[in-house]
């Protein structure tokens, strides 16, 4: 097992373990034991793309995303939250895709808000998301509003959250209204390539989660200790769009894939207990 290829192996198991809840290694290295699905359909919430199978994450992940759902909901986000991909069954590096969300502390939630919570199987496969950001990378669409705004604050300042990742047009439409008391929130807001249709959020490693390890740096060493309405916001829309033809200091990446691409991950590249996972019943 250990020379096979990680992503086919975790990519075939269509259940979860049967072993408590724990996510294993970084959220770009690892697997995960004991996740539960996110049931398909909710009263505030329905999760897409069904035939991925990515509808499954930690305990505490799901409960987030339900409540987060209410959330939605109550402040007129259409009828709740339209949810992309967390997790396979059993975690792990994936066949296509992202790097990330192998360790079932991820999630996708998309910018389109639901009108309707009866989609069909099928509809769900063929409905798209919105834009938040424009073409050119610059600044937000005519989709973002308050509403948008708000659902993202409510996010950013669950205890349970480590980081969110948008389009960087977001954060910096964020920065023009920022007060001092937003700072503990809003510097868990970071600008990534690639989140123009959705938002990406991430969970800490929950309490007494001895195998999870922690994203380094934090937000807080990221943001230098501020709220992240900084000269290395503005890069993304500067140096990252236009690269200089000398110098131009990227700023820390904080979701970059290590050095070999997941697709590349043999099972010798996770944590020894991933075996276990893959073998439980």
């Amino acid at each position: 097992m250990a020379d096979q290829l990680a992503n086919k192996l975790f990519g075939a198991v269509d259940a979860p373990s049967r072993q408590d809840s724990m996510p294993i290694g970084s959220y770009a290295r690892g697997c995960a034991a004991g996740l539960v699905e996110l049931p398909q359909t909710g009263p505030t919430w329905q999760a897409m793309r069904l035939s991925r199978g990515r509808n499954f994450g930690q305990p505490v992940m799901v409960n987030f995303l339900i409540e987060l759902s209410q959330a939605a909901a109550q402040i007129g986000w259409g009828q709740g939250l339209y949810i992309g991909d967390i997790s396979q069954p059993r975690g792990g590096p994936m066949t296509s895709g992202h790097a990330s969300h192998q360790i079932g502390l991820d999630a996708d939630i998309w910018w389109l808000a639901p009108r309707r919570l009866d989609l069909s199987v099928k509809e769900r496969e063929n409905i798209s998301s919105i834009p938040m950001r424009s073409a050119d990378q610059r600044s937000v669409t005519e989709n973002w509003g308050p509403r948008a705004a708000a659902l993202l604050k409510i996010a950013a300042s669950d205890p349970r959250v480590d980081r969110i990742f948008v389009a960087a047009a977001i954060k910096i439409e964020m920065c023009k209204t920022a007060k001092r008391s937003d700072k503990k929130w809003l510097q868990k807001i970071r600008p990534v390539a690639g989140h123009d249709t959705h938002f990406h959020v991430r969970l800490k490693c929950p309490k007494g989660a001895r195998l999870c390890e922690t994203q380094k740096p934090t937000v807080a060493d990221l943001s230098n200790g501020g709220d992240g309405c900084d000269d290395t916001l503005m890069w993304w829309v500067t140096d990252y769009l236009n690269p200089p033809k000398k110098g131009g200091k990227k700023p820390k990446e904080d979701d970059a894939p290590r050095k070999k691409g997941p697709r590349e991950f043999t099972m010798a590249d996770l944590p020894k207990q991933c075996r276990d996972v893959l073998a439980s019943d």
